[in-house]
């Protein structure tokens, strides 16, 4: 192993560890991590039940049609408020000493970015003990699809999520840029509602929003029948590859932005 490759994992490494290490050594973000979500399902999800109709399957009730969007939400609020560091450790000196160290700013992104990841990914693991309260058995779920979609789905969304904290200024403004870009991402991505008619305005904006490949893999994982239910028509091969490039732009971009904007 060469030397540069060996900085380069050792980087990785202690930005992800430290992370993680920020994540579970406080108790109650661990727990607000877990009952947010469940409360913003119970309470939107018996909002909408008695008047939720879905063509495409008419029995389907609203809280098992929302459970997926609820996770891919996970994933989406802890790149959120952890790549929100980046902001924090800037201002306070800690990401110029790690840009100084042996190892490359690529490096950085890639830890911070799985770093990220892994607390959204165990956020999510933590709500998928409720999928049988959803209507999903675990029997049913297709585990290795599910992995594969909230992985890729967590690096695109935390490595994009730096980018845009590395190039703001503020906490305030990189929420302010949060809330009209990544939110409106996430509820037009079929996570809340169905797209409705072919050709419509919002299935249109579908085939365009990385966020909706996300919600269609996961959705079809947890059913197990990953086209039933998924609002996009293409195979989960095509859905995991859109998800795929997304994840491989976002870490490229970041990287980018990085070396551009010291």
């Amino acid at each position: 192993m060469t030397s540069a490759l060996r900085d380069d994992l050792a980087t990785i490494t202690v930005l992800a560890r430290r992370d993680l290490l920020r994540f579970f050594r406080q108790p109650s973000r661990l727990v607000g991590a877990l009952m947010q979500p469940v409360v913003f399902w119970l309470l939107i999800g018996g909002g909408f039940a008695s008047t939720f109709q879905y063509a495409v399957a008419p029995g389907l009730g609203y809280m098992q049609y929302f459970y997926p969007g609820i996770v891919v939400m996970m994933v989406l609020f802890a790149s959120i408020f952890g790549t929100i560091t980046v902001i924090e450790d800037r201002h306070a000196g800690f990401l110029q000493s790690v840009l100084v160290s042996p190892g490359s700013r690529a490096a950085v992104v890639l830890g911070k970015s799985l770093g990220v990841s892994s607390v959204g990914l165990t956020q999510a693991a933590l709500f998928l003990a409720l999928a049988p309260l959803a209507g999903f058995t675990y029997a049913d779920i297709d585990w290795a699809t599910l992995t594969a979609f909230l992985v890729l789905g967590a690096v695109g969304l935390a490595a994009f999520g730096f980018a845009l904290a590395w190039i703001t200024d503020s906490s305030q403004a990189y929420h302010a840029v949060m809330s009209i870009v990544l939110l409106p991402a996430w509820i037009l991505s079929g996570a809340m509602f169905p797209p409705g008619e072919p050709g419509s305005a919002l299935a249109s904006l579908l085939h365009y929003n990385p966020m909706s490949y996300i919600v269609s893999g996961v959705r079809g994982a947890l059913q197990g029948d990953a086209r039933t239910l998924a609002p996009l028509a293409g195979s989960v091969a095509a859905d995991l590859t859109w998800v795929g490039l997304f994840a491989a732009a976002s870490v490229a971009l970041a990287t980018w932005t990085v070396y551009k904007r010291r």
